[in-house]
């Protein structure tokens, strides 16, 4: 074991000691190496530093820490002069409450605005008056039935093309389109998870939870809408599971780079599927790891009837490894990057100007209307707009808490100075 690992191995164990303490936040969230570690070196433990843990950290290089992180604990060694075996004994300083966390690496993109004032169809916050609110939650089946079936369709088309032409070029075409359906498949996926696909709870579970659920490289459970509800009821709160994903920002232009070289390389891929790969072998984890691979091999068999196993690596698993995690990560970063925990949902979400071709690669089905959404998520994606409209009439969406375009967001999140 090397040097670095001991240090981890031994850090892993005092956090999980203290897990249940009050000072079990800070476990979640940050681990920064004080001492002359590379960067390099450090990315290549960042997932040995996970797998020890209870909840996931992070690990930061000097340079990249957040203000207020600069020591939160040191690294003491002491070599044993008679069998030449150095020694790491990490010292934990004062554990910083989820509140400071909040403070030192969120809101960096939060814009200034007017409170609201309720009118005839806004509460205060921003939610429908009742009985609008009844009027924009309805269900309509019979369209969700139709986009299911058409979201269905279009990895099935998209494939046999690339097998029918047998082209290098049409394969990589595809491989880039299958990336942006898979994006539309999650979101009926997380449409599933608020059960708002359908109305009868059953056949919405079915249809957006296991299917697409499967079809989304999950498990087919309800471990993500479990999730997701923290997410909803209170955004980088304590239970957030994205927070990280969406805090420090704004950063680098260095630094964006480098996240998506991760994301087209298929580093986030590996890092999003690895719990799964190694899942199967740990008792606590074991069940929803077997539910993974029932559904990723019920894929491999319908490419197997298709007559070409092999194309489920490169035409299924290649474009979600790649493609796909550069295009969540576009929408995801604009969805809440640099916002910050509030009540108002101006603060803790983005909204943006939508253009064609964003609606229909990046966020489609209406989920770049999420400032909406997380007003209301009850609302279903097809009465999104709507209630856009709504929130910018009544003056709680202004042009002062607006983005022109994805480009101008994106580019905003980038603007911090290189050290």
């Amino acid at each position: 074991m090397s040097a670095l690992a001991q240090i981890l191995s031994l850090f892993a164990s005092t956090a999980n000691a203290h897990s249940g303490s009050e000072r079990s936040t800070a476990m979640q969230a940050h681990l920064l190496f004080v001492g002359g570690l590379a960067p390099a070196e450090l990315n290549h433990h960042h997932h040995f530093s996970k797998r020890r843990f209870s909840c996931p950290i992070t690990v930061f290089s000097r340079r990249e820490a957040p203000a207020g992180f600069r020591q939160p604990f040191r690294i003491n060694n002491r070599t044993d002069a008679s069998s030449g075996v150095t020694q790491y004994r990490i010292c934990m300083a004062t554990s910083p409450s989820h509140d400071e966390l909040v403070s030192s690496m969120t809101g960096g993109m939060v814009r200034e605005h007017s409170p609201f004032v309720a009118t005839t169809n806004l509460r205060p916050d921003g939610r429908p008056a009742a009985a609008l609110r009844t009027e924009l939650r309805a269900i309509n089946n019979l369209a969700n039935a139709w986009t299911c079936l058409l979201s269905l369709a279009m990895p099935v088309t998209l494939i046999g093309i690339a097998l029918w032409l047998n082209h290098w070029l049409v394969t990589l075409l595809i491989v880039c389109l299958m990336g942006f359906v898979q994006n539309r498949m999650f979101i009926l996926h997380h449409e599933g998870a608020h059960r708002l696909l359908f109305s009868n709870r059953k056949f919405n579970d079915l249809i957006g939870i296991t299917i697409f659920g499967w079809l989304s490289f999950g498990t087919g459970t309800h471990a993500y809408r479990r999730a997701h509800v923290n997410h909803h009821r209170d955004e980088f709160g304590d239970k957030e599971p994205d927070f990280l994903l969406y805090a420090l920002y704004p950063i680098t232009g260095s630094s964006m780079r480098r996240k998506f070289r991760r994301d087209i390389s298929g580093v986030s891929g590996y890092r999003i599927l690895r719990p799964r790969l190694v899942g199967i072998t740990r008792k606590r984890f074991w069940r929803n790891s077997l539910r993974f691979y029932l559904g990723q091999l019920f894929i491999l068999l319908l490419f197997m009837v298709a007559g070409n196993p092999l194309a489920y690596f490169y035409l299924w698993l290649l474009p979600f490894m790649t493609v796909y995690q550069v295009v969540n990560r576009l929408r995801a970063i604009a969805e809440h990057g640099g916002m910050t925990r509030s009540n108002d949902r101006r603060k803790t979400t983005h909204h943006i100007q939508q253009g064609i071709l964003a609606r229909l690669f990046l966020v489609p089905l209406s989920v770049g209307h999420h400032l909406a959404h997380h007003v209301d998520s009850g609302v279903p994606f097809r009465n999104l707009p709507r209630l856009t409209r709504l929130l910018e009439e009544d003056g709680y969406i202004t042009d002062a808490n607006t983005w022109p375009n994805y480009r101008s967001l994106w580019r905003a999140l980038a603007t911090k100075a290189e050290a």
